[in-house]
């Protein structure tokens, strides 16, 4: 068997490949398809920091004996017909770019999406591009803030597939967009048309996915960048510190994650005088499980059990039209200088 993997040319190759990534899914909401799910995601040491060796003892003999039935229900709340909500979010996406893309006349660039965890992955994609001819990618994780245990973890697995091919593509890659202007107008557009269609709550709460103090502590920038988006919102929305609130969601284990925890925060607002609270999760581009779940379900019931009168969920962008045109101005700027977006190009330049 060859060392390195080769892909011969096609007789009409799309030279500029750009590959979308998002974390994951199962395949179903089954417990079997969300136990080999987990067992891919939780055995990245991205995600998790422990010595190797205790780390599997406990994911083996602990946790998917006993999570994946869990989160299956959990799944199976907010399973649709066509599937898991990421998948059809994130692949709807990459279709309407790509039907953007061809309408400007960029018939040689090719957009499709991948899975960090899951199916499609990333080196099914790849090799699968390669054999259409790619020449050019450019990696877009769909992470606007930067974290080693997202953006890194794409970034590892891509350079682990490119390291067996004979022939590797010119690399581009998208580390963050959590400061781009489009991306912020974006975002604070879909809280003004919230606010049109259903009033103006007391509080807004961007609830972020949370990870361990100890990543920020060894120099993740993770929290800056969840608190400079933060930042950039009340800006654009003119709000306060105090009508506009910032938690972080979707802890595990003892140790302590950043805070304050969103959980704790639905559980004691109540108590504070705040009756109505709309909340949205600018961390994740398309929504999840841990947003349609987690937050949209399960925070809703944390709210009103404390005592709230109305929760609003504020749902990600998604594959809308800002969303479009984020992605669309962040993959021309990243793909400047290549020929596919050359002035004056011809079919078949390279």
């Amino acid at each position: 068997m060859p060392r390195f993997l080769a892909f011969p040319d096609p007789p009409a190759p799309k030279k500029l490949a750009i590959v979308l990534v998002n974390l994951g899914t199962p395949d179903s909401a089954d417990t079997p398809a969300v136990r080999r799910y987990l067992a891919e995601f939780l055995a990245d040491p991205r995600i998790v920091e422990q010595p190797r060796w205790l780390w599997w003892l406990v994911l083996h003999g602990i946790i998917l004996r006993l999570r994946p039935a869990r989160s299956a229900r959990a799944y199976r709340k907010i399973w649709t017909p066509e599937g898991s909500p990421l998948q059809v979010g994130t692949r709807d996406l990459a279709g309407r770019l790509q039907q953007a893309f061809e309408a400007d006349a960029h018939g040689s660039v090719e957009i499709r999406h991948a899975m960090r965890y899951g199916s499609p992955s990333i080196s099914e994609t790849l090799a699968e591009l390669a054999r259409g001819g790619m020449r050019r990618l450019l990696v877009v994780p769909l992470f606007p803030q930067f974290s080693a245990t997202t953006t890194a973890s794409v970034l590892d697995a891509v350079g682990e597939t490119l390291r067996r091919w004979r022939r590797p593509p010119e690399l581009r890659f998208v580390s963050d967009y959590h400061a781009e202007t489009l991306h912020i107008e974006a975002l604070a557009r879909s809280v003004e048309r919230h606010w049109q269609a259903h009033g103006r709550a007391d509080r807004l709460l961007l609830s972020f996915h949370g990870i361990p103090e100890r990543y920020v502590r060894n120099g993740d920038p993770y929290r800056w960048h969840c608190e400079a988006t933060a930042a950039s919102l009340r800006e654009r929305l003119q709000m306060s510190d105090e009508s506009l609130l910032l938690a972080y969601q979707s802890r595990v284990g003892r140790e302590p994650w950043l805070q304050p925890y969103t959980d704790q925060l639905l559980a004691t607002l109540p108590g504070r005088g705040v009756r109505s609270i709309d909340v949205m999760c600018p961390g994740f581009a398309v929504d999840c499980l841990e947003t349609l779940e987690e937050i949209a379900i399960a925070g809703r019931e944390q709210f009103l059990a404390a005592g709230g009168e109305r929760f609003r969920f504020i749902e990600c962008l998604n594959a809308n039209d800002d969303q479009l045109a984020t992605m669309r101005a962040l993959i021309l700027r990243h793909c400047a200088g290549w020929p596919e977006f050359a002035a004056g190009r011809t079919p078949g330049d390279r």
